[in-house]
């Protein structure tokens, strides 16, 4: 009886843990997939997606579909999960499909929403699963450990009354943008190296002289939101005057709305000035951002502002056509021999599991597998690696979200650092081994995929080269969540924004426009919103503090 009541127990063990038998996962594929991140199921689990994607098939190799890749038969091999896409779409396309199904209530087995507000009206509505079990038992120990990275806010915007309701992306920080420059032009025409907003000014003024260029190419959002930097923004003319537009900063002791702050308005009279000097590109406010693309890759641009990534994402299809074309970042100072940036909200995205789905875990599962056993255990990767090495976008994974540690850009730098010098790429985490090779072959002068070579190297070592010798200062960006008259009245007081910059910029306003914007703001429901983020922050600091 002894003997028997022994083997109950540690077969207890054994279920309740499955989650933490990580390191002989192999090892224990017998165990109920249900409760594992990598069990694999007897019978195929098909479920059916919303599919974030991507601008031209995501850039896969010819024949590779959103239903049949790198990535689903990798999934398919490990743990016998195969997406079907009721629906395929990005951008606004994406959004209006989410917009609709969840009005309709009778949404897809596994969905991507990309604002809190329809995440709460999704569990207010006992619409999605709850997938509190699920994360415990099936997301890996290191996707637990990538979340803990960031602060505590990114599981608590997918809480509800003590339960997870959705696996969140993370946004990792991406640091300041660049000034990306032609530097062949540069050289040719004998401009020192910028580092300073008059010298970018004086670089694009030299552009349009001598090599007939557009001006400084800008979106007209102007300053990233909450979420993922962005190209083409000019964060860096505002960060100059200590303003951080459309965050939450705390100045004297409470959380101000950055946007009116009286730094705003000297940037944008600068902005202006600009504007009509021609320096910041006049045909501004018509451009789109696949406009500026094409003009950078006609050779018609060569100055932007934009974040490390950018060589994937347009420089990539410049050097293609112009393999003379020598791009180049450069890390600009806003304050004094430092750059400073805001913080970016840890989570935008969130994947929800319609209620009522019978393998809810499966996003975990997936995500574990992505994101922990594909880019660190170095088994059969060979065919996802090679993605890397062509620059196949992310939104080619079925479940379109990034899981990573906050601080993965310095991890992938020093990683690939090591392997350039020498080192063994053993212990290095398989998603920078391909990308290591890659700046390899770019310093090898090799010709195959030369444009995909650079932009690894001009943004895995160059860029992220740049965050880790200069003098970089985040600042903290307080409140990332809804109050109940944002829900109401954010849209308008966006819109009233967006018009009062473009306007002064543009002319059509005066700058001391500016303060009429700011008192119209507070009237019409700024100063409640304000009243209410500060409650809400105080709030949480003391729920924290007890």
């Amino acid at each position: 009886m002894m003997v028997r009541k022994l083997f109950i127990v540690v077969l207890s063990l054994f279920t309740i843990t499955g989650c933490q038998l990580e390191s002989h996962r192999d090892s224990f594929t017998a165990l109920d997939a249900t409760r594992t991140p990598y069990g694999r199921y007897e019978k195929k689990v098909t479920y059916k997606i919303a599919h974030l994607t991507g601008y031209n098939n995501s850039y896969m190799p010819s024949g590779d579909t959103y239903e049949n890749n790198a990535y689903t038969r990798y999934l398919l091999k490990k743990l016998n999960v195969q997406n079907k896409d009721i629906f395929k779409g990005y951008g606004d396309h994406y959004s209006e499909y989410v917009s609709h199904v969840i009005l309709s209530k009778k949404l897809p087995d596994v969905m991507i929403v990309e604002s809190l507000d329809d995440l709460e009206y999704l569990v207010e509505n006992d619409l999605i699963e709850d997938l509190t079990t699920a994360y415990k038992q099936c997301a890996s120990s290191r996707i637990k450990d990538i979340y803990a990275s960031y602060d505590s806010s990114i599981l608590d915007n997918v809480t509800f009354n003590g339960k997870i309701y959705a696996m969140p992306e993370t946004n990792i920080d991406d640091g300041p943008n660049f000034f990306w420059v032609r530097d062949d032009w540069r050289k040719e025409l004998n401009l020192q190296e910028p580092q300073t907003l008059d010298d970018v000014e004086n670089i694009v003024r030299a552009f349009m002289k001598y090599k007939g260029a557009d001006g400084l190419m800008a979106d007209t959002s102007l300053t990233a939101g909450t979420g993922f930097s962005s190209e083409y923004l000019l964060n860096l003319y505002f960060a100059a005057n200590n303003t951080y537009p459309k965050q939450w900063i705390e100045r004297n002791g409470s959380y101000q709305y950055d946007s009116i702050n009286e730094g705003a308005k000297t940037t944008l009279s600068h902005l202006h000035d600009l504007y009509k000097e021609g320096v910041l590109d006049k045909n501004f406010l018509l451009r789109t951002s696949n406009d500026i693309a094409r003009e950078i890759i006609n050779g018609r641009c060569g100055a932007i502002f934009g974040p490390w990534w950018v060589p994937n994402n347009p420089l990539v299809d410049a050097i293609k056509k112009d393999s003379s074309a020598k791009w180049k970042p450069y890390l600009i100072k806003t304050n004094g021999n430092s750059t400073t940036y805001h913080s970016v909200n840890p989570s935008s995205k969130f994947v929800v599991v319609r209620k009522g789905y019978k393998h809810p875990e499966v996003i975990f599962k997936i995500i574990s597998v992505i994101f922990d056993y594909l880019r660190y255990d170095h088994k059969n990767v060979e065919d996802v690696n090679r993605y890397y090495e062509i620059n196949v976008d992310p939104t080619a994974r079925p479940i379109a979200i990034n899981v990573d540690y906050q601080d993965a850009l310095k991890r992938s730098y020093y990683n690939i650092s090591k392997i350039l010098n020498g080192a063994s790429s053993k212990n290095i985490m398989a998603i920078d081994v391909p990308y290591a090779t890659a700046c390899k072959n770019y310093l090898a002068k090799k010709k195959e995929n030369s444009a995909e070579n650079w932009a690894a190297y001009a943004s895995r070592i160059e860029a992220l080269g740049l965050l880790e010798k200069n003098n970089v200062v985040k600042v903290k960006s307080g409140y990332f969540s809804t109050t109940a008259t944002m829900n109401k009245k954010m849209w308008k007081l966006k819109e009233l924004e967006s018009d009062a910059y473009l306007q002064i910029i543009s002319g059509s306003k005066p700058v001391s426009y500016f303060d009429d914007f700011v008192k119209q703001w507070k009237e019409e429901g700024g100063d409640t919103i304000t009243q209410e983020v500060n409650n809400e922050i105080r709030n949480k600091e003391k729920a924290s503090e007890t």
